[in-house]
């Protein structure tokens, strides 16, 4: 499951926002480390097109994807060296898909600042810092770990150590890994080789994954120019008042526009997750059930077969693929196929965003 660590400093609303997504009920206090162990929520996604395909194909039931979000421990400046909860806090977003680096720019007095003055951009810094510095750490620890043998002749070692000290020469120029390869899927992080990838998987770095940036205010205009981007070209920036996504969680958008709050930016939120990560939806719908399955950008059938069900990929034939509007429009699969919007494709063919499939296989 795609899963989002939601980072930044003490009581800048990170337990609220995701109370607010999740609807779970999580401690919200007014003093750092409120919550030590990491929340963990699932939040459906919303999808609009999987009700109009449920109601064309009369299913049973719907099914939408999810993504899983974890709040973790307030993070300070010397959380690399272990201050706050230091390692703690940086190993439990090891794992995640993506950063969600919420950042206070809200004043007020009655909620109390770990630095004690409001200052988006030296927040920023100081959670970008620590996670280049837990990054440099891990890869120093590689780096003493391979060197001997690598001088002593070893090719393969020595293409590591290469790729490795690349690295550091990255993070120590105030970067992050993944801001050397923003916007340009499939190509090396740092733009060297393959292996470049696969020490990433194995290391796992904090600054190789994607970021959005929320900042936690309660509109758009409150937000100073020089705060709106980070330094990193492009970065997905939110604006959204979290408290009030809390509050109006529960209610219709016409409540909200008696209650004259706006309209709820946690959807857009998500949208920008699919974004960053290369996401696309892909459907299957029938009188059984109309559900919502994710694949990665560039995803072929069989791929996306094997997101149903690991078999279905190992035993893939082909796919019979329509658009969902068309679909919608023309009324479900017999009628899709006499009207020769239906198509037949083979195991080349690259699974598009709302794509209704259905996958014949051996088995």
């Amino acid at each position: 499951m795609l899963s989002i660590g939601i980072v930044g400093l003490p009581n800048v609303g990170k337990s609220t926002l995701f109370k607010a997504l999740t609807k779970k009920e999580v401690e919200i206090a007014n003093y750092p480390f409120a919550t030590i162990d990491p929340n963990v929520g699932v939040v459906q996604v919303p999808d609009e097109r999987l009700k109009k395909l449920a109601e064309v194909s009369k299913s049973a039931q719907i099914i939408p994807t999810a993504i899983e979000f974890v709040d973790i421990a307030g993070l300070v400046k010397g959380a690399a060296e272990g201050e706050g909860l230091g390692n703690q806090f940086l190993h439990n977003i090891r794992e995640v898909n993506a950063i969600l680096y919420l950042v206070r720019a809200f004043e007020g007095t009655d909620i109390q600042h770990v630095s004690g003055s409001v200052d988006p951009a030296r927040d920023i810094e100081i959670v970008r810092e620590e996670l280049a510095l837990k990054d440099l750490e891990t890869i120093e620890k590689r780096i003493e770990k391979i060197q001997g043998e690598a001088q002593s002749g070893n090719k393969e070692l020595q293409e590591d150590l290469e790729i490795l000290k690349h690295f550091v020469e990255i993070l120590n120029s105030g970067k992050h890994i993944i801001d050397t390869a923003i916007g340009t899927p499939g190509v090396p992080i740092a733009g060297k080789n393959e292996r470049e990838g696969e020490l990433l998987q194995e290391l796992q770095l904090l600054t190789s994954k994607p970021a959005i940036y929320i900042f936690n205010a309660k509109k758009e205009s409150e937000i100073s120019p020089r705060i709106t981007t980070t330094g990193v070209t492009p970065t997905p920036v939110v604006v959204m008042d979290v408290r009030e996504e809390l509050d109006g969680g529960d209610l219709s958008s016409e409540e909200r526009k008696e209650l004259s709050l706006g309209e709820s930016k946690l959807n857009e939120l998500i949208k920008v997750a699919y974004k960053i990560l290369d996401l696309v939806t892909f459907f299957t719908s029938g009188e059984k059930e109309t559900r919502a399955w994710t694949v990665a950008g560039g995803a072929k059938a069989p791929q996306a077969a094997g997101v149903i069900h690991t078999d279905f990929q190992k035993e893939f034939i082909r796919a019979e693929v329509v658009s969902w509007d068309k679909f919608v429009e023309i009324g479900g699969w017999a009628r899709s196929r006499e009207a020769g919007v239906l198509r037949t494709e083979g195991k080349d063919y690259i699974v598009q965003d709302g794509d209704v499939l259905v996958i014949l296989h051996a088995k």
